[in-house]
């Protein structure tokens, strides 16, 4: 309580006399040794990360939570405990087996709707493990599933049929922690738990060039179908971090995905591949490259499969991409792209917003993709088109394959702090068809005059598009009468100095 004199003057309070004096030394004593608790705790949690030690495992071991802070919510007609099969959350202790026998015990129960693996609070180190059908994951408040980081355990898988080699070297690539292969009916949710790959180690030996196969993704679910992924964080992931694969039927659904944005390459954070019918909403993502990068395989191997990503809508979405961009399609479509909805998308501090990538040599096609309702906050170039992204698995590939790009809208563009609001870089092989803008007004911080990039791009401008569009787009009004033809399709006027 503060008093007011009659002179307007502010009279704090006294320390009641019923206090003795020592009292108030021990408060400002207490306040004293809080303080340097807490310095000393953020010295050590910085030296312990620089050593390789897991936050998450950190953060348990001082602060261990309480168990089953929540009742697990009954998801599944049976029910069990990881720690009902031997398991012990730790940090320290292998739970491999304990994950292998819950999967057993849940998968003679699918005539009989299967069950669910409740994880609770704990620090759960394992290796990888499978699940399979009509299962569901349920990981508690405070569970963390830690991927064991000696790569000795991880196993190996042969390459992606339609990749060809592993993406990083030829021949055999690094399973994921968590795997199904021909599943129906998955679901891994919970009360905000998180997996955790403890990447620092692969990155490590990744760039030291100490690995003799592909990384591994933290979640990789293989032709399978009705899958829910929600309400958990996925984080550190060696590789890729969620990776569908020619799969049906997709939801994920209030998850954040985190890596650090420097120094994690290759931590894309959900990469749909092949995939058919797939929801991503309501996610938080910041990694070390793509926020999402949809793809469907790579060059002549991907041809051959044939498998496109079709039907996947993206909305309300925060992403952050300081490598890469926000949300990519590429740069392995070789399968095809098309019917794909972005929407309420904020991309904020990164070098890309949006970015489709493709190159001579992977054929298919990207078409019917709708941009609308995009944020971009500080970013370094808004929308990126590329043809010219030429990373190849082998030698084989036919220089010939074109890619087709056709039917792209963007709508509702805002933002600020954007260096480079739209580069389009087509080519005389590649050249970019039927591509519409309505409704952007981008803040810009480079004072340039050509900073909206295009080349080899036919299309058209509705309305009011702030910065002055190129003059390879035709211009309509609000009502879409033409204001203004196109000079030329073919101009180029591409500058990648700025």
């Amino acid at each position: 309580m503060v008093e007011t004199s009659g002179s307007g003057r502010l009279h704090y309070p006294q320390r009641p006399r019923w206090i003795p004096p020592v009292l108030a030394s021990q408060g400002r004593l207490f306040a004293f040794l809080w303080i340097l608790g807490f310095a000393s705790l953020f010295v050590w949690q910085r030296n312990s990360l620089a050593g390789g030690i897991s936050l998450d495992l950190l953060r348990w071991r001082l602060f261990p939570p309480s168990p089953d802070p929540w009742p697990f919510p009954r998801l599944r007609p049976s029910a069990f405990k990881l720690t009902d099969f031997g398991g012990v959350g730790d940090g320290r202790r292998m739970n491999t087996k304990a994950f292998e026998k819950a999967v057993a015990k849940i998968s003679r129960l699918s005539k009989r709707g299967g069950g669910q693996l409740n994880v609770p609070p704990g620090m759960w180190l394992t290796a990888p493990f499978n699940l399979t059908s009509h299962m569901t994951l349920f990981l508690a408040e405070g569970a963390v599933i830690l991927g064991v980081q000696d790569e000795k355990y991880w196993p190996l898988m042969p390459p992606l049929k339609s990749y060809g080699h592993g993406r990083e070297h030829k021949g055999p690539r690094y399973g994921s922690l968590i795997h199904g292969q021909h599943l129906k009916d998955v679901v891994i949710t919970g009360q905000n738990g998180t997996i955790d790959g403890q990447g620092k180690s692969w990155w490590t030996k990744y760039r030291r060039k100490l690995l003799n196969y592909t990384r591994g993704p933290l979640v990789q679910l293989m032709w399978s179908s009705d899958i829910i992924i929600s309400n958990i964080t996925l984080r550190d992931s060696p590789f890729w971090t969620l990776h569908p694969f020619d799969c049906k039927n997709v939801t994920v659904s209030h998850v954040t995905i985190l890596a650090p944005v420097n120094e994690a390459p290759n931590t894309d954070g959900i990469d749909p591949d092949s995939c058919e019918n797939m929801l991503i909403e309501n996610c938080y993502i910041s990694v070390g490259d793509d926020g999402i990068a949809i793809k469907s395989g790579w060059d002549q191997y991907g041809i051959a499969y044939g498998k496109p990503s079709t039907n996947i809508v993206i909305r309300n979405v925060i992403t952050r991409s300081m490598v890469s961009a926000g949300v990519s399609i590429g740069s392995e479509m070789s399968g095809g792209v098309s019917n794909v909805t972005v929407e309420n998308l904020h991309v904020w501090t990164s070098k890309r917003g949006i970015r489709i990538k493709t190159a001579a040599g992977r054929g298919g096609h990207i078409h019917d993709i709708t941009y609308r309702n995009i944020t971009l906050d500080n970013v370094r170039v808004g929308i990126v088109i590329k043809t010219d992204y030429n990373e190849h698995p082998d030698e084989d590939f036919d220089p010939k394959a074109y890619p087709v790009l056709k039917d792209i809208r963007f709508e509702g563009v805002h933002g600020q702090g954007v260096r480079v609001p739209v580069r389009i870089h087509g080519c005389e092989e590649i050249p970019i068809q039927n591509v519409t803008f309505k409704d952007m007004s981008v803040g810009v911080t480079y004072k340039k005059k050509h900073i909206f990039q295009c080349s080899y791009v036919q299309g058209r401008v509705i309305g009011t598009v702030f910065p002055s569009p190129c003059d390879n787009l035709d211009q309509y009004d609000e009502q879409e009468r033409l204001v203004k033809a196109a000079v030329s399709p073919n101009i180029t006027d591409v500058d990648y100095d700025f």
